[in-house]
């Protein structure tokens, strides 16, 4: 079974995202937590082959709000031929308990280097 890889993700307080998006309330917009994501699986070169050049998300659930202050941790155990990467995002900002929140949850299909 493989394992389950880990990679923390620092949100600047001042990210240029939070501006706007909601007045009063920011959080972090989906797509920018998304992008995040794929920004971590590229950087893992068996992650990166499997996705291909054109990530297809075929499932996302966006669970607890990313406010200023907090971090990511991007999770992901690695498919095997022809099956889906699932991940999740945990939160990790004040008041969290150790373990983090889960943010978010999804998978990718495979890319054509997969199929």
């Amino acid at each position: 079974m493989a394992e389950l890889r880990c990679v923390p993700v620092a949100v600047p307080r001042d990210h240029p995202a939070f501006d706007g998006h909601f007045p009063g309330r920011p959080l972090l917009p989906g797509v920018v937590l998304l992008a995040q994501v794929v920004e971590v699986l590229r950087a893992d070169p068996e992650a990166a082959a499997w996705l291909g050049e054109a990530p297809r998300l075929s499932a996302v659930k966006f669970l607890a709000p990313v406010l200023p202050g907090a971090d990511l941790a991007v999770c992901w155990t690695p498919p095997g031929a022809g099956s889906r990467l699932r991940f999740e995002v945990r939160r990790h900002g004040p008041g969290d308990d150790a373990a983090g929140v889960l943010a978010a949850t999804g998978q990718f299909d495979a890319g054509p280097a997969a199929r």
